[in-house]
């Protein structure tokens, strides 16, 4: 461009009328029309240097940069992609923790018109993952960029913000709205590190001291991505370019070229992933209000409640007190997906407050008979107790999650446990069925719904890493404790324990003396019994009352008591 363009050039533009006796202005205009008449045949590095690495890598497709009608793209949004050093076998020298040469990365963009046709001001944040070799100790890299996005060409140069920390800008104000952070952020605080950890990692990560010695500058070329690719009805983009850390004191780079290849999320789709999974617990939700329904009809006497261990309905009624929290705070957090999640804590606060507490209740009331009769001053006593261990278990137990966060998988393989007090309790009173088979598998199956999707499905809206190893671990560990619940139920609480090792039991079938004087009738069917050829089918009581087998195991589904004089009986 000779001499006499570039000056109709700063004519032109220090003609706007926002710009006029502005000398910056001036300046940023010559620079824009000098960009745009000028051909260009690459990204230009942000300061002239040795080595022209935006030309060698980043070449302008020709359909971008020929000259005509544009329409701009709005680039604002979430990003999400991969990184990796284009010179693996060096790099960094000036930080040796960089020992990975790639990884994920997530970049958040806000784009906004300036009063300079053609150039957009971009404020972000970069994230990168799978810096660090000691990633658990140390954590991931975020650094806050700005810079231009020049939209005729598609060309975006960003540099490090230098502005002050704890500062808001337009970014930030995206972020906060952002749902696909927003919920990334959730999940983070919930299943990965609390965020004291999150400061105390940012002070002690080497990208804390390289803010302060190296020059961050990034080149990179925008496009769109193609309509075979895009599942959604909005636009997606792509940006391809390279990161550049010049020292502040001209002492060599602090770390190789790095590649950034990534593309922005499209929100709709993970707007319907979020609504399906509160779908999901909602269906979920509902099959064990009908598990639950049937297990109370199964031991709606009071001798089948009693064979019920309290613990295990406590401990289930907890996980879903702690699920009802978690999706309600997921909703507060994230406005346009309130409904949803909201939807979802209500099912599982019916779950838990209306089903599950009163079973709860109708256990323990059935293994404390004698209270029931000792007035209403004894029974307010007891509940005040059990509600009070319950609550502070509940409360108690977010407090250990939140310290020991970092132990969660084995908490969760904990709280998953909640078959086994009722097989300790089978074994201990040798009780016969006490849960019914459907309430068993189904529960089972509804318990590890929510947990294999987190943690094992490859796309969850969580954004957390799929763990295959444990997700096997709660199944198998679940599905051991179902097995042994369903041999109890068909073979004997006490079948897999030798005979050897357990205590006499008393026989309803035990040997008595012919010639005694006993009642020949069953006060239970009021019919006469047979003794002489009774085989199995009549049965003694330790007080030497005689029933009929039926009869009597009828009964005592019922009471664990004598029908005749009144007396407790053993088990069966």
């Amino acid at each position: 461009m000779n001499r006499a363009g570039a000056e109709e050039c700063m004519a032109k533009c220090s003609d706007s009328p926002g710009l006029q006796g502005k000398r910056l202005g001036f300046v940023v205009g010559f620079f824009v029309c000098f960009v745009f008449f000028r051909p260009a045949s690459g990204l230009r590095p942000l300061r002239e240097r040795t080595r022209s690495w935006g030309d060698e890598w980043l070449p302008v497709r020709k359909d971008d940069n020929e000259f005509g009608p544009f329409s701009a793209w709005n680039i604002t949004g979430t990003y999400r992609g991969s990184w990796k050093f284009i010179d693996s076998a060096n790099s960094s020298s000036r930080f040796p923790d960089f020992k990975k040469s790639n990884g994920n990365s997530i970049i958040e963009l806000v784009s906004t018109p300036t009063k300079i046709t053609g150039v957009h001001y971009v404020q972000g944040v970069i994230i990168f993952h799978d810096v660090f070799d000691n990633e658990h100790e140390v954590g991931g890299a975020q650094i806050k960029v700005e810079g231009v996005y020049i939209w005729p060409f598609r060309q975006l140069r960003m540099v490090a913000n230098s502005g002050k920390e704890g500062e808001f800008g337009q970014e930030e104000d995206y972020i906060l709205s952002n749902p696909y952070h927003l919920l990334g952020v959730f999940s983070s605080q919930v299943f990965q590190e609390s965020p004291r950890d999150k400061i105390w990692k940012r002070k002690h990560s080497p990208m804390y001291d390289m803010e302060k010695h190296c020059n961050i500058e990034i080149a990179a070329q925008i496009s769109r991505v193609s309509a075979t690719q895009n599942d959604g009805d909005h636009d997606r983009y792509h940006i391809e370019g390279l990161m550049e850390s010049p020292s502040v004191d001209d002492d060599g780079d602090c770390f190789s070229p790095m590649l950034l290849n990534t593309t922005s999320v499209n929100v709709e789709v993970y707007y319907n992933k979020a609504v399906n999974y509160t779908l999901m617990v909602t269906f979920v939700s509902f099959l064990q209000v009908l598990l639950l329904i049937r297990q109370m009809e199964h031991s709606n006497t009071q001798s089948g409640a009693a064979k019920v261990s309290i613990i295990m309905i406590g401990q289930q009624a907890i996980m879903d007190a702690y699920l009802c929290l978690l999706h309600l705070t997921a909703g507060i957090l994230v406005e346009s997906l309130f409904n949803a999640f909201a939807t979802a804590a209500f099912f599982k606060f019916v779950v838990f407050s209306i089903f599950e507490m009163r079973y709860l209740l109708a256990v323990w009331k059935a293994s404390r008979p004698m209270n029931s009769g000792e007035g209403w001053e004894a029974m307010r006593r007891e509940l005040s107790v059990l509600y009070s261990r319950f609550y502070g278990i509940l409360l108690g137990g977010i407090l250990v999650m939140y310290e020991f966060h970092k132990f969660l998988r084995p908490i969760l393989l904990l709280i998953h446990s909640f078959w086994i007090p009722q097989i300790i309790t089978n074994v201990v009173r040798d009780s016969r069925k006490p849960l019914h088979p459907h309430y068993i598998l189904g529960m089972t199956v509804t318990r590890l719904a929510i947990p294999l999707y987190i943690f094992g499905c490859p796309h969850n809206f969580m954004r957390i890493e799929p763990d295959k190893i444990w997700c096997i671990c709660l199944g198998v560990f679940l599905g051991f404790q179902a097995s042994i619940l369903l041999v109890q139920h068909y073979l004997g609480s006490r079948c897999f324990i030798p005979r050897q090792i357990l205590p006499e039991k008393y026989s309803y079938y035990r040997r008595f003396e012919q010639d005694g004087n006993y009642a020949t009738d069953c006060v239970i069917c009021m019919t006469s019994i047979d003794l002489p050829q009774r085989a199995n089918d009549c049965m003694v009581t330790p007080c030497d009352h005689f029933f009929h087998s039926g009869c009597l195991q009828r009964w005592m589904d019922i009471k664990m008591e004598c029908p005749t004089c009144r007396r407790p009986l053993p088990p069966a």
